[in-house]
């Protein structure tokens, strides 16, 4: 029996998250209630200026959990393990049938109901439409990195990286050794920097050459064919720029705050033959290749060093993951 309420993670600001009781959402016909079994902590719900815009809000985009309750007529059934994504586009527009997924309006206006970190969410019909049957052997804790993997698939295709490819990964949070993991993956030669020397021996593990910032042109003297700028300040996209190798592409993983401009050098970049390219988030297809990454073994929770929390944790971790002390937490309802 499905309890009529239930506990979720509120953010209020960046300093004020708490755990509340919420109403379980209701479902309309054609929708599915998931019972949350592992849901991430995001590290872009950390970035103040970017959250505080949509707060209030239940936190967690990242759930992997059972269909505790379906009406209507629907391809799943309960008991099933899903991963949800918490958005889905409508595959019939105009960006949609260029595979531009995150560009359809659907797409962005899609959501889960209340959201990741609650003990249960609602999944519109729209949403099932990126909402994945987990394989047996794929544990919820390693399922809850679909999400931000399928965004790391979508920053590595839009880069172009190759087998063989020098490739160079500035900052070493979550996304950053995810890049470390996908990209290792795909054959590069991966390179890996952090300020935090814990970070750096996380990527070290996982196959990346590491080292300080300050050592780039040491270690990387010919510059790397494909930069994966993760930071979201001008400091870290001027070092992405410049450790770029002739003919190369630099890849702004993270959003900058409005007010911050991008400054590059136009000669470097003309006669360097550059590419800057953006990737924002991901779309069926990610999801998808992410999932198939997470069953071979290729990422898993252990592996990003992720830390298993508890609902009740979340406002601690929430502190600790914004000031750099935690790289990943995935709450566990299990």
């Amino acid at each position: 029996m499905t309890p009529q309420t239930m506990r979720a993670a509120v953010l209020y600001d960046v300093n004020d998250v708490r755990i509340e009781e919420r109403p379980v959402p209701e479902l309309r016909d054609g929708e599915l209630l998931v019972r949350t079994m592992a849901s991430g902590i995001c590290s872009g719900d950390v970035m103040g200026w970017y959250i505080a815009r949509k707060a209030p809000l239940v936190l967690g985009h990242e759930p992997a959990g059972i269909v505790a309750a379906v009406t209507g007529d629907c391809a799943l059934s309960v008991g099933d393990r899903v991963f949800v994504h918490h958005h889905a586009p409508c595959f019939e527009c105009r960006a949609c049938t260029r595979g531009d997924y995150v560009q359809c309006a659907t797409w962005r206006a899609t959501r889960l109901e209340p959201g990741g970190i609650a003990e249960y969410f609602r999944v519109s019909r729209e949403n099932q439409r990126d909402t994945l049957p987990l394989p047996a052997n794929v544990p919820f804790r390693d399922a809850s990195l679909v999400e931000p993997l399928a965004c790391v698939v979508k920053s590595l295709r839009r880069s172009g990286a190759r087998k063989g490819d020098r490739l160079y990964v500035i900052g070493l949070g979550v996304m950053g050794l995810l890049h470390v993991l996908a990209a290792g993956a795909l054959g590069a030669e991966v390179f890996a920097s952090d300020f935090i020397e814990q970070r750096r021996a996380i990527a070290q593990r996982n196959g990346a050459t590491v080292f300080p910032p300050d050592d780039v042109d040491r270690v990387l003297p010919g510059g790397a064919d494909v930069v994966i700028c993760g930071p979201g300040t001008a400091p870290a996209m001027k070092a992405a720029c410049a450790a770029a190798a002739g003919g190369g592409t630099v890849v702004m993983f993270t959003p900058f705050p409005p007010e911050v401009p991008i400054a590059l050098d136009p000669t470097r970049f003309y006669f360097g033959d550059l590419r800057l390219v953006a990737s924002y988030s991901c779309g069926p297809d990610d999801t998808r290749e992410a999932l198939a990454l997470i069953e071979r073994g290729v990422v898993t929770a252990e592996r990003v060093d992720a830390a298993l929390i508890s609902l009740d944790d979340v406002p601690r971790a929430y502190r600790e993951l914004a000031e750099s002390r935690i790289v990943k937490p995935i709450v566990c309802f299990e």
